[in-house]
């Protein structure tokens, strides 16, 4: 049995949990938050919540500690933290920070197996992106998200001063897909692809001026994209936008001498959070099994073997799947 911890208890740590409901070789041992554990409460499941400066003192007691706290400040001050004492899964999403914040946690996971950025984006379409390129070489990869909340996203927009609450919609430009889906292999900008509209409450007092040019000039996230703020009240942003769907497409138009060829995978999430955890879960048992074989170190999803992932044995994958 595979023992698991949760750093956070936000949306994509009772994502988590519902997961590992769904699974026979993993049990959840505790969850670590920064807040009183008193004025904290499991959504699901019965299992202990305990201060995160007590997780210090549980290394022998679990097996792959999650880490599901932000992307913009969370991660990279816990993720090197606890890849000293614990093999590691996080959904670290700032694709253009990944490379640095990698190598600060492999110097971490000197004996300890930290697989990182995972879940779907970067994750499976990460995966599908090599795919694709690896298969036909002469084309171009395409990734298209939403029409969906961005966990990620919507996290950075939270962590400005004086805004209360919001949310952002990652919206793909319809026009774009399908010049994609033609086979004409266009070349696409990053406000050709997508939009991204944001609809944030703020605290009282604060200048919107001020506060919707720090959004549309915060690199990575909204500096290089078509983005549109809402200010609105909170009791209409928890009426109309408190739903977390998500999904997208990754697709490579490409050609092998005279016949051009068109791939995609697709996603339609329901719920982003819970999807994501089911991911980190599939991922906390490829840690394990990279770890008890001394595998060290910072991983990405690259570096594990699809096997890995599943309950089932290589040979009933292979009878079942291949």
């Amino acid at each position: 049995m595979i023992r698991v911890g949760i750093v956070g208890y936000g949306n994509v740590a009772a994502g988590v949990v519902k997961a590992l409901a769904l699974v026979s070789d993993m049990k959840l041992v505790a969850v670590f938050t920064r807040r009183d554990p008193k004025i904290v409460s499991l959504q699901e499941g019965n299992a202990p919540i305990l201060h995160i400066d007590t997780a210090k003192d549980m290394k022998n007691d679990i097996d792959v500690m999650l880490l599901c706290g932000g992307s913009a400040t969370d991660l990279p001050e816990q993720a090197p933290y606890f890849a000293k004492m614990f093999n590691t899964v996080d959904s670290y999403d700032n694709h253009a920070k990944i490379p640095e914040y990698m190598a600060e946690i492999d110097k971490a996971a000197s004996k300890t197996t930290a697989i990182v950025s995972v879940g779907w984006d970067p994750g499976l379409f990460s995966m599908m992106r090599v795919l694709f390129e690896s298969i036909l070489p002469d084309g171009k990869n395409y990734t298209f998200w939403g029409e969906g909340v961005s966990q990620g996203h919507s996290d950075a927009l939270r962590r400005i001063d004086g805004v209360l609450h919001a949310v952002q919609y990652t919206v793909p430009i319809e026009d774009s897909i399908n010049e994609v889906r033609s086979g004409k292999c266009p070349s696409l900008t990053t406000a050709q692809k997508h939009k991204r509209i944001c609809y944030v409450a703020l605290k009282p007092d604060v200048n919107k001026e001020e506060i919707e040019k720090t959004i549309k000039c915060m690199p990575h996230y909204f500096q290089d994209y078509d983005t549109t703020v809402h200010f609105v009240e909170i009791n209409e942003l928890f009426e109309n936008h408190s739903k977390m769907p998500h999904g997208g497409l990754v697709m490579h138009s490409g050609n092998t001498g005279n016949n051009n060829h068109v791939t995609e995978f697709s996603l339609k999430l329901e719920s982003n959070p819970e999807f994501t955890g089911s991911v980190m879960v599939a991922y906390a048992r490829a840690a394990y099994r990279l770890s008890k074989e001394k595998n060290y170190g910072a991983k990405t999803v690259f570096d594990v073997p699809l096997s890995y992932l599943s309950q089932k044995d290589r040979n009933l994958l292979i009878k079942e799947l291949l």
